[in-house]
């Protein structure tokens, strides 16, 4: 039998969006052996869109692995080369600032730094309100980083959030697959 790929599946709190991206991480989960990681604030945080106990049984259950969430927990990720593949969904407007400025102070930032120092993908769905201002220039440095990749986004309210972004979340496989080939999936900018 075919080893499966290890692919490290990090969470931020955009809480509005962590159920569709539970249930695309739980759909991935018969492709990949996933190593769960979340933020301290989403491992803590219960929020009208749900628990976060309830986030994290479901996760639990669908990888059969506890769920990293604290810096000392994601730092071997590097040096055991635990990951061929990590994916941050959603990937917050702070988590691309501190990515953008080598700040390793979360799990999932310190997980994304350990694991880029093996020179493999790491692929951001993201989802912040402030994706086409204060966001802008760290999306934009992200996208000249070696080996980050990101899945393809647009507006998702134009007329009420005029500078909200969001990763289209079914395509974090087809982003998955083209990434460990080196290439960015297109269109990137939906």
């Amino acid at each position: 039998m075919e080893e499966k790929i290890k692919l490290g599946f990090a969470m931020c709190g955009s809480f509005c969006t962590l159920n569709e991206v539970v249930c695309t991480l739980c759909s991935l989960t018969e492709k990949y052996e996933i190593m769960p990681i979340m933020s301290g604030i989403t491992y803590e945080t219960d929020t009208r869109f749900g628990t976060a106990m309830s986030f994290k049984e479901r996760i639990t259950n669908a990888t059969g692995k506890d769920i990293i969430h604290t810096v000392a927990q994601a730092e071997p990720i590097g040096p055991k080369k635990l990951l061929d593949v990590m994916v941050i969904a959603p990937c917050t407007g702070n988590t691309l600032a501190k990515l953008a400025g080598g700040i390793t102070d979360t799990s999932v930032t310190m997980a994304a730094k350990a694991h880029l120092r093996n020179g493999r993908p790491l692929i951001i769905a993201l989802s912040t309100n402030d994706a086409l201002s204060g966001s802008a220039k760290n999306i934009g440095a992200l996208m000249n980083y070696k080996n980050v990749y990101f899945v393809p986004f647009s507006q998702d309210n134009p007329h009420n959030k005029e500078r909200s972004c969001i990763a289209d979340m079914s395509l974090i496989d087809d982003t998955i697959k083209s990434a460990l080939n080196g290439v960015q999936l297109q269109p990137m900018i939906k």
